[in-house]
């Protein structure tokens, strides 16, 4: 009896174990990255959550989203912008996330970034339960891929005005440029490319239904990508565009109208009322296509944004020992910890 006790309490102890040991290796490991501070010519500020009313234009806020299968794309675009601004102790990170590894997510943004000012927000993917519609591509269909649409109502009133940034992108530029962009009234910024055809965005039956294809037929509408936007979170707020989105994918649903996950809808709410902001800001399609992701060569002209939207990711690339030219770019922003990393003395 006491040796099937014990047996029994040992077995339970490995699964425990087991569990324990898989659970905490789910999220990769990161090197820790190096303190940046301010330079002399920089205002003394900070910034709190807990002043969630108080407005601090010194202060840059940055959205990007946060998860297992994204966070070693995550983790190199929050150090390219760190490394390359001339403030980075004004900048504040708002990551969005689920609520599973939430706890694990911190815990590794911390330990990479120890001196990082950021917040994480729990995105309650209910919100978009049953207004998704499946596309081209799986990643495309991620709860979390919509949290863009939600961020007036997830950060605190104060934050009046962010630069949202997807996970597969490095700025190699300092991104107060960026921030300091004349909206001019518009709700959102973006890089515009009046050269593509608008047409291919959304299907037949869309441009068929004049009652739907009269929403953009008095506008001027150009498409921009929505991986990099200077957004008024305030405007936003005012003008209650979360619902106008909203009502977009409820219409989706029902006629499917486009085949692009989170993208048409923007471009149905705001394309031809988009400030246009210098294409350097973003060089997109760098992992190439949405079906198969092949090698792309950067746009003529300068670049202060690199962004692998598209199939492709330059880490998964890089693991394949498959690598584009350009992903080298992206890998000295990479501070995964390999294998044989790991077991280095130094």
């Amino acid at each position: 009896m006491t040796l099937k006790f014990n047996l029994h309490s040992l077995l339970l102890h490995i699964f425990v174990l087991i569990v324990t040991v898989a659970t905490s290796t789910e999220l990769p490991l990161f090197r820790e990255a190096p303190a940046f501070r301010n330079g002399r010519e920089c205002p003394k500020t900070a910034w709190s959550s807990l002043h969630k009313r108080a407005h601090n234009p010194s202060i840059i806020h940055i959205v990007m989203t946060l998860d297992s299968t994204y966070l070693r794309g995550s983790v190199a675009g929050v150090f390219s912008v760190l490394q390359h601004a001339t403030c980075p102790e004004n900048i504040v990170f708002h990551f969005i996330g689920t609520q599973r590894l939430r706890a694990d997510l911190r815990r590794t943004i911390t330990a990479t970034f120890p001196y990082l000012n950021f917040e994480i927000y729990h995105f309650n993917t209910n919100l978009v339960k049953g207004k998704i519609s499946y596309s081209i591509r799986q990643a495309l269909d991620q709860p979390l891929n919509y949290a863009r649409i939600y961020l007036a109502d997830l950060l605190p009133p104060g934050v009046r005005r962010i630069i949202y940034f997807d996970s597969d992108l490095i700025v190699v530029d300092d991104v107060a440029k960026l921030w300091r962009i004349n909206l001019r009234g518009h709700v959102v910024g973006a890089p515009e490319y009046c050269h593509a055809n608008f047409t291919n965005y959304f299907t037949s039956k869309f441009w068929s239904n004049p009652v739907l294809a009269g929403a953009v037929r008095d506008r001027r509408p150009c498409y921009f990508n929505t991986g990099v936007m200077v957004i008024n979170l305030w405007k936003w707020r005012e003008g209650k565009y979360t619902e106008k989105l909203e009502y977009w994918m409820r219409i989706q649903k029902k006629y499917r109208i486009y085949e692009l996950g989170s993208l048409p809808p923007f471009l149905l709410v705001f394309a031809g009322d988009v400030e246009g902001v210098e294409h350097r800001w973003n060089q997109h399609g760098l992992g190439g296509d949405n079906l198969e992701g092949l090698c792309r060569d950067l746009h003529p002209g300068p670049v202060s944004l690199l962004h692998w939207s598209g199939k492709g990711k330059p880490w998964l690339r890089i693991d394949n020992k498959k690598p584009c030219p350009l992903d080298s770019l992206w890998a000295p922003y990479d501070l995964f910890r390999h294998k044989s990393f790991l077991f280095s003395d130094s």
